[in-house]
């Protein structure tokens, strides 16, 4: 076994591996960019070093920097984690070249499946069913409409060497051919280096059910399956295990096709297995195909280790240091359920748009496992993905499981920046996917009803009001209080006035619109109309109430004026820090609404920028490769006649 090891990632994978780490006796040394410098990886490493600048590029991509960290802190063996420089083969054999081990598979093997025609070539020779498509070289527009046309709409676009749903798009007719492969490949280029593309069939009523494999080299096993069909724009969002409405026929099925897969390549290390499953009819054992194979540990890999008891991590350093696999197939058994939500920085009313900013407040519940990279008074960056953190539970069944995972989110509190912990919890209430009744299409069907914002009841604003006065918990009877009279005081949030009359230290009246509801401090706590107060936290102007979801007050400073000026929809903004990738207009022309006028990169996600309306473009403030700040205008209209 390892003495040290280098963890060539960031976050809450570099701090996942880092446990198993310190729980097996090996040391960790961390690599971190300067504006990770204060991280919690960093912190709980036995050493660190700095690879670089904010960028990827410049620091977590330089692997002839990390390896050189890796020599000079007397590391043995490099792990790296997913993402980054997870499947880069050429770096494989340059921790090899260094007398390193690259804990993971080997070079052959991800570049076996690192292109995803190739990939499909090569499970089609190994028996294992793949979906009907093209996957020729040949890469004529032209070309690639045809084959569509063979293929039979809708089809799916996607990226040879894509993963995580990068260069990917759905085209549901001819029409929409064109601009699908614009866009697929242009994302492409800039994720990969690569804009090559294959056709799909696009299966009606998908699910999306991977098998993890573990190989040594020589033998391989799989460790059941995973259903991540709830995804938004190909991204997953709640991972379960095993698979709803599997059959031992259908299980037995898939795993001997991954286990063949892996053989096929001589695989060594943790890998996935990623098929579509047609789910319009239940669950069949000749309805489903080979998609890709992830060639490293995936975000998903807890939901697995809960239902087997087996730790990944661990497994993978026992066979990188030389072990034979740790278990046979006949040892491995399903017990129970599990689910992962994974928590992410995103304003969701906004689409989902990928968010920035302080975590004011950070807490998880006890009973429920959270992988996470960040603490309180951290700064989600602008540089990197946007994951709060993976909230995994288990249960004896899928029912109490997902009743698990809903109190869990329940009791997830954050404050500072917005999150998607409300969309989580909606999806874990949906009384479909409580059924079973899950596909990938389930999210886009029902977002309206997915991303619906409650209303905040009297009660809970009653209490942001009292909080902000400084009056909840106050204990001298002086309080609130003038010396003749009881204190009426008006609180002003965004949205609405909140006024306050109180009667003692104890005891409030506070009227919301219409509604007074009465505030009592009694031995267990204060009530509002009964109800018991909510957890919550106060930073500056800024009320955040822990009511099953979290939902945040501003307060207003009555001297505070608003003296921004606005230029209505003549100017598009950028709605988040990011990089200009692809800029379509110039000043002069003639624009339609819905048109694309920029796209930016940001957060590992495309945004198109769209004209809101007909017009001409006036100004073009920013060129191809700029970085932008959030708010900073981008494209300017002319004004309307």
């Amino acid at each position: 076994m390892f003495d040290r090891i280098l963890i060539a990632n960031r976050g809450e994978i570099a701090c996942r591996i880092m446990e198993t780490c310190r729980k097996m006796g090996v040391q960790t040394v961390a690599v971190y960019s300067e504006a990770d410098a204060q991280a919690r990886h960093v912190h709980l490493a036995d050493q660190a070093v700095c690879v670089g600048a904010p960028a990827p590029a410049d620091s977590y991509l330089r692997g002839d920097v990390i390896i050189q960290a890796a020599l000079d802190t007397g590391a043995q063996a490099i792990h790296p984690g997913y993402g980054f420089l997870s499947e880069n083969p050429d770096f494989v054999d340059a921790v090899a070249a260094a007398g390193l081990v690259f804990i993971g598979p080997s070079a052959d093997a991800i570049r076996a499946m690192g292109l995803k025609d190739a990939a499909k070539a090569l499970m089609v020779e190994a028996g294992v069913p793949v979906v009907p498509g093209y996957h020729g070289a040949d890469q004529d527009p032209d070309l690639l409409a045809a084959e569509a046309e063979k293929v039979g709409y809708p089809v799916l676009i996607k990226a040879v060497a894509g993963g995580g749903g990068k260069g990917m798009r759905l085209a549901n007719t001819s029409d929409e051919f064109a601009e699908a492969l614009s866009s697929a490949q242009a994302e492409a280029r800039t994720a990969f280096g690569n804009d090559a593309v294959l056709i799909e069939k696009f299966v009606l009523s998908p699910r999306h059910i991977e098998v993890q494999v573990f190989g040594d080299g020589s033998d391989a096993v799989h460790l059941f399956e995973r259903d991540c069909s709830l995804q938004r724009r190909h991204q997953k969002v709640i991972e379960e295990a095993p698979a709803p409405g599997m059959t031992e026929i259908m299980r037995t099925a898939m795993g001997d096709a991954a286990v063949k897969a892996a053989k096929a390549i001589g695989y060594a290390g943790a890998g996935t297995i990623e098929f579509i499953v047609d789910g319009s009819d239940g669950l069949h054992a000749d309805k489903f195909w080979f998609m890709e194979m992830n060639t490293r540990l995936q975000v998903e890999h807890p939901v697995t280790e809960a239902i087997t008891g087996v730790d990944l991590v661990e497994w993978q350093l026992r066979v990188a240091s030389g072990e034979a696999l740790p278990m046979a197939q006949s040892d491995l058994t399903i017990t129970g359920h599990s689910f992962e939500a994974r928590l992410y920085a995103e304003d969701v009313p906004k689409g989902f748009l990928p968010a920035t900013g302080r975590l004011d407040h950070l807490s998880f519940p006890p009973d429920a496992r959270a992988d996470t990279g960040v603490v309180a008074g951290d700064v989600i960056s602008p540089w990197y993905d946007p994951m709060i953190a993976k909230v995994i539970v288990h249960g004896r069944n899928r029912t109490q499981a997902l009743k698990k995972l809903s109190n869990a989110l329940a009791d997830t509190h954050v404050a500072g920046t917005v999150t998607n912990v409300a969309f989580l919890k909606a999806l874990a209430d949906h009384a479909g996917f409580g059924r079973g009744d899950v596909d990938t299409g389930l999210i886009d069907r029902e977002l309206d009803m997915l991303v619906a914002q409650p209303e905040m009841s009297p009660q809970l604003m009653a209490q942001a009001a009292l909080i902000a006065a400084d009056l909840l918990g106050a204990l001298d009877p002086k309080t609130g209080f003038t010396l003749w009279a009881p204190l009426d005081r008006t609180i002003r949030f965004e949205t609405g006035d909140v006024v306050i009359k109180s009667h003692s230290v104890d005891h409030h009246t506070i009227v919301v619109s219409d509604h007074a509801v009465d505030a009592r401090l009694g031995r267990h706590g204060w009530t509002f109309d009964g109800e018991r107060a909510v957890a919550f936290a106060r930073h500056g102007a800024h009320v955040t109430l822990f009511d099953g979801i979290g939902q945040k007050l501003t307060m207003i400073d009555a001297l505070d004026v608003d003296t921004s000026g606005g230029a209505g929809g003549n100017v598009i903004e950028a709605p988040m820090p990011g990089l200009v990738t692809q800029v379509a207009v110039k000043a002069g022309d003639a624009v339609s609404e819905g048109d694309r006028l920029v796209v930016l990169e940001a957060m590992k996600m495309e945004h198109v920028m769209r004209a809101p309306r007909d017009g001409v473009v006036a100004t073009l403030a920013v060129s191809q490769d700029d970085q932008v700040e959030a708010g900073a205008m981008l494209v300017a209209l002319e004004e309307e006649a």
